[in-house]
């Protein structure tokens, strides 16, 4: 209720200013036949997260409309996820130009498409599950012989990078690498295989980090001139960025891979289109939850750009946002 005193609300209402050239908020009505379209252009008016969702939507609507250089961000929780079907129709399909991911992103398509991973619970116990061989990410289950079949395969393929590193006398970058990783595991199933197959650059600037990382460590006690080169791939992603008549990142969670592209986009003042998708807030000054309107202030996002920040669990919003956007237009040509 609104505070009274002596009976009279304590609002001027000569002074109220008229709100009517805004939209009114309203939700979608389930009365009439579904439509799933208009449902999504609903979330406009909705409010609250749905309404940032609506503005993500014509955001990446319209990044497309000017053939924009799309630069995919995530976290490896993403591809660990069935998020992982979503980045693989991106992919496959040329939807985006560039991805930018985690060791564990990189090493969970892998891992997935030797064997897969299971539906479990958030609240079973680690120490239960820790002596029934199983490992978790969030409510994923995850055997951990899935790791055994990960190191079998890696075996080869070091071999091979060890090998192009001598043929060509120089250490190779992560995107170099991932493409012989995309290229070796040849799954339909895999995001880096479509990656190889459609020549889209995927760089891990943390590749040291998980498995992956351990693996290479092992290697290189019996190839100590081994190496990996952390640069080469700066100058891969900043060709794309200074080429690119506008540049776009959707950058689902926060992290190194998220940064790497924006900072990237630096050398061109900033991308022209932003979307975030992310739990992570910004009360403690962190990249991963840092909102669109502080990237401005580094130019990594221009000031006059189309940018929001979704704050929701990519499991939710995600898939609808490829709906809406990128599958529309797919089976819209398909028709």
């Amino acid at each position: 209720m609104l505070r009274k005193k002596n009976n009279v609300y304590p609002y001027n209402v000569a002074k109220q200013i008229d709100l009517s050239h805004l939209e009114e908020v309203k939700g979608y009505g389930f009365e009439k036949e579904f439509d799933f379209y208009k449902f999504i252009d609903s979330y406009n008016t909705t409010a609250f997260q749905a309404t940032n969702f609506g503005r993500a939507v014509s955001i990446v609507n319209e990044m497309r409309k000017k053939k924009a250089a799309i630069f995919l961000s995530c976290t490896s929780n993403i591809m660990s996820s069935g998020l992982r079907e979503s980045v693989r129709f991106l992919v496959k399909n040329r939807h985006i130009h560039f991805m930018v991911t985690s060791a564990g992103g990189i090493e969970e398509d892998i891992v997935k498409s030797l064997n897969p991973f299971y539906i479990g619970a958030f609240d079973v116990k680690g120490k239960t599950l820790f002596e029934s061989g199983v490992a978790r990410i969030g409510n994923i289950f995850v055997p951990v012989d899935r790791y055994t079949y990960f190191e079998k395969f890696m075996q080869e393929v070091f071999d091979e990078i060890y090998a192009e590193q001598k043929k060509i006398g120089r250490p190779l970058c992560s995107s170099e690498i991932i493409r012989i990783l995309g290229k070796s595991i040849n799954n339909e199933e895999s995001v880096l295989y479509w990656a190889y197959k459609n020549n889209i650059p995927v760089v891990c600037p943390a590749i040291m980090d998980g498995s992956f990382g351990d693996l290479v460590y092992f290697f290189k006690r019996n190839h100590p001139d081994f190496a990996i080169d952390v640069t080469q791939d700066t100058n891969i992603i900043l060709k794309q960025v200074q080429e690119a008549e506008y540049s776009a990142i959707i950058a689902l969670g926060g992290g190194v891979s998220k940064h790497y592209v924006l900072n990237a986009n630096i050398f061109r003042d900033g991308v022209d289109y932003a979307v975030y998708i992310t739990t992570a807030e910004s009360f403690d000054g962190s990249d991963s939850g840092g909102n669109t309107e502080e990237a401005i202030t580094w130019a990594k996002i221009k000031p006059e750009a189309m940018h929001v920040k979704v704050t929701a669990d990519a499991t939710l919003v995600f898939p609808l946002l490829v709906a809406a956007t990128f599958a529309r237009e797919t089976f819209k040509n398909k028709a």
